[in-house]
């Protein structure tokens, strides 16, 4: 029997995302790649250190425990490689060092693979390579590149998610009122809208399988009553009254209860991240991201009008957002 993906959250994550790449990726630029296949092989048992999505990977397949049954866990992750096989082959010893529970993995040599990210119902994508990630986006796919930014791991296995909401789990919609026409204009498109749910944006499928599994949580507890819920999901947005409504409102609409959230209305995010210390925090804004890295593991979205119109992308032709319905509406379709 086919092994079937279409109820997990699937999570696709290329290696370097998960582990740290550095030394062998300087010898691929000042090397060539001759020598970077050979520092591979002679480095085969030499595991690589954690990266920067470690802990947040690591927690994520740490749920499957509460799987009624083991063959059918609740998460999946799929390593998505640029590497071929054999030099991939040190970065499936390195998952089997740690102990990670990822078995499945696709090798592309030198080429990306995010053409298979809905073939395998994959949520989210991670990769530290920016053009992956960009080109995932216009594509219509869930991804965010991770960032140089501090982390740590440690011995709790509580899993802390927080998402800004605007280009991350919703459209650009609000966001694109707030560019054109300022704050004001803003908060009044979102009282007049307030009713009306947003429509996703490039994590809310994500999101949405992260509620589905923290409702499993739930019923585990009734049934194990020590058991403590370990994912906790946070709202970290620059949004605040009279906005925030139509944000809760939405995230209600799609099944999505968060634990927390907290609208700033312009307080700068990395004052409350690093009290809250998520293991992972994604945010469409570079702004935003630059100070929030320096405190916690931080994932850049490159979605939408901010990053169409930001110093760090060139004119995109067609829109992010034009690519993003597309990809949205055949994945709502699919289930």
């Amino acid at each position: 029997m086919p092994y079937d993906l279409k109820n997990k959250l699937v999570v696709g994550v290329a290696s370097s995302a998960v582990f740290d790449l550095t030394e062998s990726d300087a010898v691929f630029k000042d090397r060539g790649e001759e020598a970077y296949r050979k520092f591979q092989q002679d480095h085969l048992n030499d595991p690589l250190a954690p990266g920067m999505a470690f802990p947040f990977i690591r927690r994520l397949l740490s749920i499957n425990h509460i799987a009624s049954n083991p063959g059918d866990p609740l998460v999946e992750v799929i390593l998505l490689s640029r590497n071929d096989p054999d030099t991939g082959a040190r970065v499936m010893k390195t998952i089997e060092h740690h102990g990670l529970g990822i078995t499945r993995a696709i090798f592309m040599q030198g080429k990306s693979p995010c053409a298979y990210i809905p073939a395998l119902n994959i949520s989210l994508f991670l990769s530290a390579n920016e053009k992956d990630v960009r080109h995932a986006i216009e594509q219509g796919h869930p991804a965010g590149q991770v960032l140089n930014s501090k982390f740590a791991d440690d011995d709790d296995e509580t899993l802390r998610i927080a998402f800004d909401f605007d280009g991350v789990l919703a459209n650009d919609e609000s966001e694109s009122v707030m560019q054109a026409s300022g704050l004001n204009a803003f908060h009044e498109h979102e009282v007049k809208n307030v009713a009306h749910p947003h429509s996703p944006g490039p994590l809310q499928d994500f999101v949405v399988k992260i509620s589905r599994i923290q409702a499993i949580e739930e019923a585990y507890k009734k049934q194990h009553p020590g058991y403590q819920n370990r994912i906790r999901v946070s709202i970290v947005t620059a949004r605040n009254a009279p906005s925030h409504e139509r944000a809760l409102q939405s995230l209600k609409s799609w099944g999505v209860m968060a634990n927390e959230a907290f609208f700033l209305g312009g307080i700068e995010k990395k004052a409350v991240l690093e009290v809250m210390k998520p293991h992972i925090f994604f945010d469409d804004q570079p702004v935003h991201l630059k100070a929030a890295s320096e405190v916690v593991p931080s994932v850049h979205v490159p979605f939408g009008v901010v990053n169409a119109t930001s110093s760090r992308v060139e004119a995109l032709t067609p829109t992010p957002k034009h690519f993003w319905f597309s990809g949205a509406l055949k994945r709502l379709r699919n289930g």
